[in-house]
């Protein structure tokens, strides 16, 4: 079987930016790291109670309870990924498309990295068959598949999957054998929350699942790294947080004591912390829904945005109008839609996909303004798509795509 190896096109240390929010920093939060910033000691590896503390809480409040020796703590969900990775070994299986930091801590430890196809209507979680037919292949020749990454909430495609479909990947991956390792960061900014349904892995096989979250998706700046990793209560989920712990401190992975105090007091929740991110994710959904509307009327494919700061966008039905540019795949595509749109705008080959394939993710935080004053106005408005600057850059992005649309046909 074919590993999805790097194509040689565009190294990782200039892979795509984070999707952040593109706002200025909640004052509290700023208050909260800033008191912090004399203290000379460090936090202990995985974490100190406080931290964890809050953290219990935090899953409490989401139906995943979990006591201080069920979690770690470390600066940013790639280096819990990495962890992980390094403590259950073996190969690692991943949807097609996925977060572009995924693959990456797989491949430094030497490990092999499978991506298995996802259903039409949503990524982030593989199609049950698929996963059944990649993993009895692997075996086949000669490979240990041990891990499955997922995501409900998703990252690159902005996509939230049915609980019907998670119920049978699960049940599949548990059935194989997997350990199941499922992103939750961007569970918390679910465009429209009343109407989505959203299940974490963990609430349907609580003894195979451990739940990564990176705080940057929701509560915390994008320079502040904080993530938490919350690992099943029995026998393997101790061992495997010991190993995890181990590694971690191989790597001398520990939160920076500022950003501990300000990630404990957000994951506390209060007023402050959660009004901005309910204003936060609005505006976010609305400039999204908007920018969905503007590729999908120049006859580009995207599915609809449901959660995060993004959309993901399959510009094929375009392609003779890119061939005319030089544009033929989609590092070509991610260098000539950066230029023209002035945004970042990673190709699909980041995120897993086929290199020939004309995919780009487009984030939202890019949209709402030039100057911290005008992204600041963005969220205080209610109206934030009648402000000229968001009008500027869904106009400029619109104007492109119709122009491609137009040489195309």
């Amino acid at each position: 079987m074919r590993r999805t190896d790097t194509q040689g096109h565009g190294p990782v240390r200039y892979g795509p930016p984070f999707p952040d929010d593109a706002l200025p920093v909640l004052p509290e939060l700023a208050a909260a790291l800033a008191a912090a910033a004399t203290r000379p000691d460090a936090r202990p590896t995985g974490g100190d109670p406080a931290l964890l503390d809050a953290a219990g809480g935090y899953w409490a409040r989401r139906g995943l309870p979990a006591e201080p020796d069920q979690m770690v703590a470390a600066p940013g969900a790639p280096a819990l990924l990495h962890a992980l990775t390094a403590a259950i070994g073996g190969d690692v299986l991943v949807p097609r498309p996925c977060a572009s930091w995924w693959a990456p801590q797989v491949r430094a430890l030497g490990g092999s990295v499978f991506h298995v196809g996802t259903p039409a209507d949503c990524g982030g979680v593989p199609d049950p068959y698929a996963l059944l037919e990649t993993v009895r292949r692997v075996r086949a020749e000669g490979g240990d598949p041990r891990l499955l990454v997922l995501s409900v909430a998703d990252d690159p495609t902005a996509t939230v999957a049915p609980p019907e479909l998670l119920h049978e990947t699960v049940e599949a991956a548990a059935g194989e054998g997997l350990h199941l390792v499922s992103d939750e960061t961007w569970r918390d900014t679910l465009h429209r929350p009343q109407e989505t349904v959203l299940l974490s892995p963990a609430e349907m096989l609580p003894e195979r699942v451990t739940v990564v979250t990176d705080l940057r998706g929701a509560l915390l700046p994008p320079g502040w790294p904080a993530a938490l990793a919350r690992f099943p209560a029995n026998t393997f989920g101790d061992a495997l947080r010991a190993r995890v712990l181990d590694v971690l401190t191989a790597l001398g992975a520990r939160i920076a004591e500022p950003v501990a105090v300000a990630a404990g007091y957000a994951l506390g929740e209060p007023g402050p912390v959660t009004q901005r991110l309910t204003a936060a994710v609005r505006l976010h959904a609305r400039v999204a829904t908007s920018a969905h509307a503007v590729v999908v009327a120049a006859g580009c494919l995207a599915l609809p945005p449901r959660s995060g700061r993004h959309l993901y966008v399959d510009l094929g039905p375009l392609r003779t109008a890119f061939g005319a540019h030089g544009v033929g795949d989609a590092q070509e595509l991610e260098e000539y839609l950066t230029a023209r749109l002035g945004m970042p705008a990673p190709g699909g080959h980041r995120f897993g996909d086929d290199l020939a394939a004309l995919r780009v993710r487009l984030a939202t935080g890019a949209l709402l303004g030039d100057t911290p004053e005008e992204r600041a106005q963005s969220l205080m408005s209610p109206e934030p798509l009648e402000l000229p600057h968001v009008q500027r850059a869904l106009t400029l992005m619109g104007s492109i795509f119709d122009d491609l649309r137009d040489d195309a046909q």
